[in-house]
């Protein structure tokens, strides 16, 4: 080592933990920063949204509790970005395309390289030392239909397709390719305005991270300072997982579910997830082979990135709250994805619902696999289901288009120790409810009913969660959009628990009987009519009482 170099420091457990601990601030304030400036309700009330810190490399080394399935696929977003270089000071780059980073259309990307404040000897000052990153579910992006989720058969029959490109140069904006963007939107005052949201939480994580970094370069250590923590963070990741690893039973574990398309679609097997998940002294592995192919009418495709992030959320979810949420965390997980298949789809499938509907079936299939290795572990199947509706078209009164976007809670799976949650968000989802007070204030339509759908949860020494009842009244004409699963079979229990209550969609008109809706459809409602769903029960755990009398 020459006098120029800067020597790599000796980190003990408190600098790991501090060094932890202060990158997933930063993201947690960039979550903060974004929910608070943005413009629509989605963004705004129901935090749709999500923030985390890179390394140099593209490595996640630290999130915010935000929402899993933006997280786990987020890596690819930053790697496509990388693929840019070279950066200066001030850059941000978007992108929402799912087969290059992203994970549907309506999830927009923002992503901006970090430089070194304080640089000393031996270092680099032209090259970022870190990146950051947004995620945040655009109400609207254009397409076939108001809010970006149709019933769709191609990527581009669903809105926008945004490769990644550069959306800020040197810190001034990118006009042009700014006003794309929210000119293929129905509502371009609110793409602005959630836009202007995200470029301002990602320059707020750009600029805390450089001084944080500068604060981890002392001693005369330099970047190499803030790049040991990293690294270090990394591998503690991996020895965790890896240590938990060691308490699972090597063996082969199947498991299969199926999402609900028909088998004439083009989708051989009728929508089948087919699960081994293979445990070794190596790692885990995660074999989707026999998994039905992609549709080629419905949009529930699910990028290979989704599939991987709802495989990180469950090996996250085991671990427990000792690993720290960084990739190193995965570095003991390998991958099967037989291509063009529901868990790794190609161009130019429609995705959308891949990432919302699929990703939480994948889960379900991981979850059923690890319960044959850890019996006393595992809950039920919860909802199953994100239960998308999008409502949107010309609000007369205010005059103006709008578009709306929400997911709706469901049952959450009784486990081994408890009962399931009544009326939450699952698994692949961490967004909150959109109050019902904020509805009107904003568009022609208002919520009647809101409760708990009682006795919903399947039965069992701990039974599943209840669904919820949400009823929609519509003051102007719309069109609305529903994205569902577990309509047909319902959240499958546990131990010799039972099953949850299917969700069900109806369409209540005035002077007609209820119309039972199909699980994604697309319809167009006129002034008093009204939109009942009813969301799925979680699964029950173990058998209840009178099941265990002999």
């Amino acid at each position: 080592m020459t006098a120029l170099e800067p020597s790599t420091p000796v980190l003990s457990a408190a600098d790991l933990a501090i060094a932890d601990a202060a990158l997933a601030t930063v993201a947690a304030e960039m979550g903060e920063a974004l929910g608070r400036s943005a413009y629509s309700p989605n963004i705004k009330e129901r935090r749709d949204y999500s923030c985390a810190v890179f390394d140099a490399a593209g490595a996640m080394v630290a999130q915010a509790a935000h929402i899993p399935v933006h997280l786990g696929a987020m890596p690819e977003a930053v790697h496509a970005v990388l693929a840019l270089a070279p950066f200066v000071p001030g850059d941000v780059y978007a992108l929402n395309d799912p087969f290059l980073g992203g994970t549907h259309l309506p999830d927009i990307t923002t992503v901006a390289p970090v430089f070194a404040e304080g640089a000393v000897a031996g270092d680099d000052a032209t090259q970022p030392i870190a990146f950051v990153a947004t995620r945040a579910h655009h109400a609207d992006v254009g397409g076939m239909a108001p809010g970006s989720m149709p019933v769709a058969r191609e990527l581009l029959q669903e809105g926008l397709v945004i490769p990644p490109l550069r959306l800020v140069k040197a810190g001034v904006l990118e006009e042009g390719a700014f006003a794309l963007i929210v000119r293929n939107s129905r509502a371009p005052d609110e793409r602005r305005g959630d836009l202007r949201a995200q470029l301002a939480a990602t320059a707020l994580g750009a600029r805390r991270l450089a001084a944080l970094a500068q604060r981890f370069s002392g001693g005369g250590f330099g970047v190499a300072g803030f790049r040991a923590r990293c690294a270090a963070l990394l591998d503690h990741g991996e020895r965790v997982t890896r240590a938990f690893l060691r308490t699972v039973p090597t063996g082969r574990y199947t498991f299969a579910d199926r999402l609900e398309i028909d088998d004439d679609d083009g989708a051989a097997g009728g929508g089948v997830i087919r699960l081994a998940l293979e445990v070794s002294a190596d790692g885990l592995h995660f074999d989707f082979t026999g998994t039905a192919a992609e549709s080629a009418t419905t949009s529930l495709n699910a990028v290979a990135a989704v599939t991987r992030s709802a495989c990180y959320y469950v090996v996250r979810c085991l671990v427990g709250d000792d690993a720290p949420a960084n990739q190193g965390c995965y570095r003991a997980l390998r991958f099967t994805l037989p291509a063009r298949s529901l868990v790794a789809a190609g161009p130019p499938r429609a995705v959308s619902a891949g990432n919302v509907e699929t990703s939480q079936r994948i889960v379900d299939v991981a979850l059923g696999a690890f319960a044959q290795a850890l019996p006393d572990r595992i809950p039920a199947a919860s909802q199953g289901t994100m239960n998308n509706v999008t409502i949107g078209g010309f609000d007369r009164a205010r005059g103006r288009a709008y578009a709306y976007y929400e997911t709706l809670a469901g049952g959450a799976g009784g486990g081994p120790l408890r009962a399931g949650q009544s009326g939450v968000h699952t698994h692949m989802t961490n967004t909150l409810n959109t109050p019902i007070e904020a509805l009107p204030l904003a568009y022609p339509f208002t919520v009647e009913r809101y409760e708990l759908r009682a006795g919903s949860g399947g039965a069992g020494h701990h039974p599943g969660g209840d669904g919820l009842v949400r009823e929609y009244r519509f003051g102007d004409h719309a069109t609305v959009t529903l994205v569902t699963e577990r309509r047909r079979r319902g959240p499958w229990g546990l131990a010799g628990g039972g099953p949850g209550a299917p969700g069900r969609n109806l369409l209540l008109r005035a002077g007609a009987p209820p119309e039972l809706l199909p699980a994604r459809v697309q319809l167009e409602v006129a002034p008093g009519d009204r939109l009942r769903i009813e969301t799925p029960g979680g699964g029950g755990w173990g058998p209840t009482e009178a099941d265990r009398s002999p």
